[in-house]
């Protein structure tokens, strides 16, 4: 069977969730196209409440869309949901464990659930990649949270899906665990797993993933590789050291918008579109000033979401 080009491919997807007591009905996404190519580490990003979740839930069957189409790994949503959801892997935000179960019984038990024969399943290697070797055999309501949430990881690798869908998985694990997680996520994703990660840790999402999409009250605003996204925000920040100490900057680096930042110390906000480091530098030149020092700091992906969800008509 010939791999789709797309493992994820939504189209004009509508979820309207209907009115409940004085509130009325909301309009969850609102005509959702996206794409998500075979073998990515893609990033979906939103605030709370843009939609992510619901477009996962219906992506995974737990939720049914209002309008549009959808196909996992090929396979419409609609025509064939069982084969959907078993191309399908999703860790989901809220830590859904059985307490009276081991980790190890608990894959086992899912992998059975999937169909999985016994001499296929990877249990052992799972819990080892997700650092539960030591808790195998350990009830799970014995578990901390950072456990719980690594065991959720563990669950939706059993079946081998060819995409995975992390929905905040890193919420409530320590920097070491992440590191470690974020290790075997790179691996599965070398192997051919398509990854879909959504966060709210927006340095992860950008160090991660090759394509980013952003989401905002049910709309898509961007979409784009994570290079591109981040290059869209022309803006940088240049900190000169000079040789003397200043009260102000002088009148050359003032038109350019430079701003007092210490006795020694000037910052420049320039668009590297309209305003080369050269300019800026002759700038200082013409003022009389010698530079000992000097850094620039490039926009990133914060900057970019921060713009684009924090306007009231982002999405429109």
């Amino acid at each position: 069977m010939s791999q789709p080009e797309h493992a994820v491919a939504v189209s004009s997807l509508t979820k309207t969730y209907p009115a409940s007591g004085k509130r009325g009905p909301k309009l969850a996404l609102d005509g959702v196209d996206l794409a998500i190519p075979r073998g990515s580490l893609f990033g979906l990003l939103g605030p709370n409440g843009a939609g992510k979740s619901t477009l996962i839930n219906i992506l995974a069957g737990l939720v049914l869309k209002t309008s549009g189409h959808a196909t996992v790994w090929g396979i419409d949503i609609d025509k064939d949901p069982r084969r959907a959801r078993g191309a399908i892997g999703v860790v989901p935000q809220e830590l859904n464990l059985d307490p009276f179960f081991t980790p190890r019984q608990l894959l086992d038990l899912h992998g059975g659930l999937y169909g999985v024969p016994k001499a296929e399943r990877r249990t052992a290697e799972i819990l080892e990649a997700v650092g539960l070797t030591p808790q195998a055999d350990a009830y799970a309501r014995a578990l901390s949270g950072g456990m719980r949430r690594r065991l959720l990881v563990a669950k939706a690798m059993v079946h081998r899906p060819p995409v995975l869908v992390l929905d905040e998985p890193t919420a409530g694990v320590d920097v070491e665990l992440r590191r470690q997680l974020w290790t075997y996520v790179r691996r599965l994703n070398d192997e051919g797993v398509t990854i879909l990660l959504t966060t709210h840790y927006l340095e992860e999402a950008e160090e991660l993933c090759d394509r980013i999409a952003i989401i905002n009250h049910g709309r898509l605003v961007a979409n784009d590789t994570t290079a591109a996204l981040v290059s869209r925000l022309d803006t940088k920040m240049l900190e000169l050291t000079v040789d003397r100490d200043l009260q102000a900057p002088p009148a050359a680096l003032a038109r350019l918008g430079a701003t007092f930042a210490g006795p020694r110390r000037i910052v420049v906000h320039y668009r590297p579109s309209l305003t080369p480091v050269a300019q800026i530098l002759a700038a200082a030149a013409e003022d009389g000033l010698a530079i000992h020092d000097l850094s620039t700091v490039e926009s990133d992906l914060e900057d970019i979401f921060l713009q684009l969800t924090r306007k009231p008509d982002a999405a429109d």
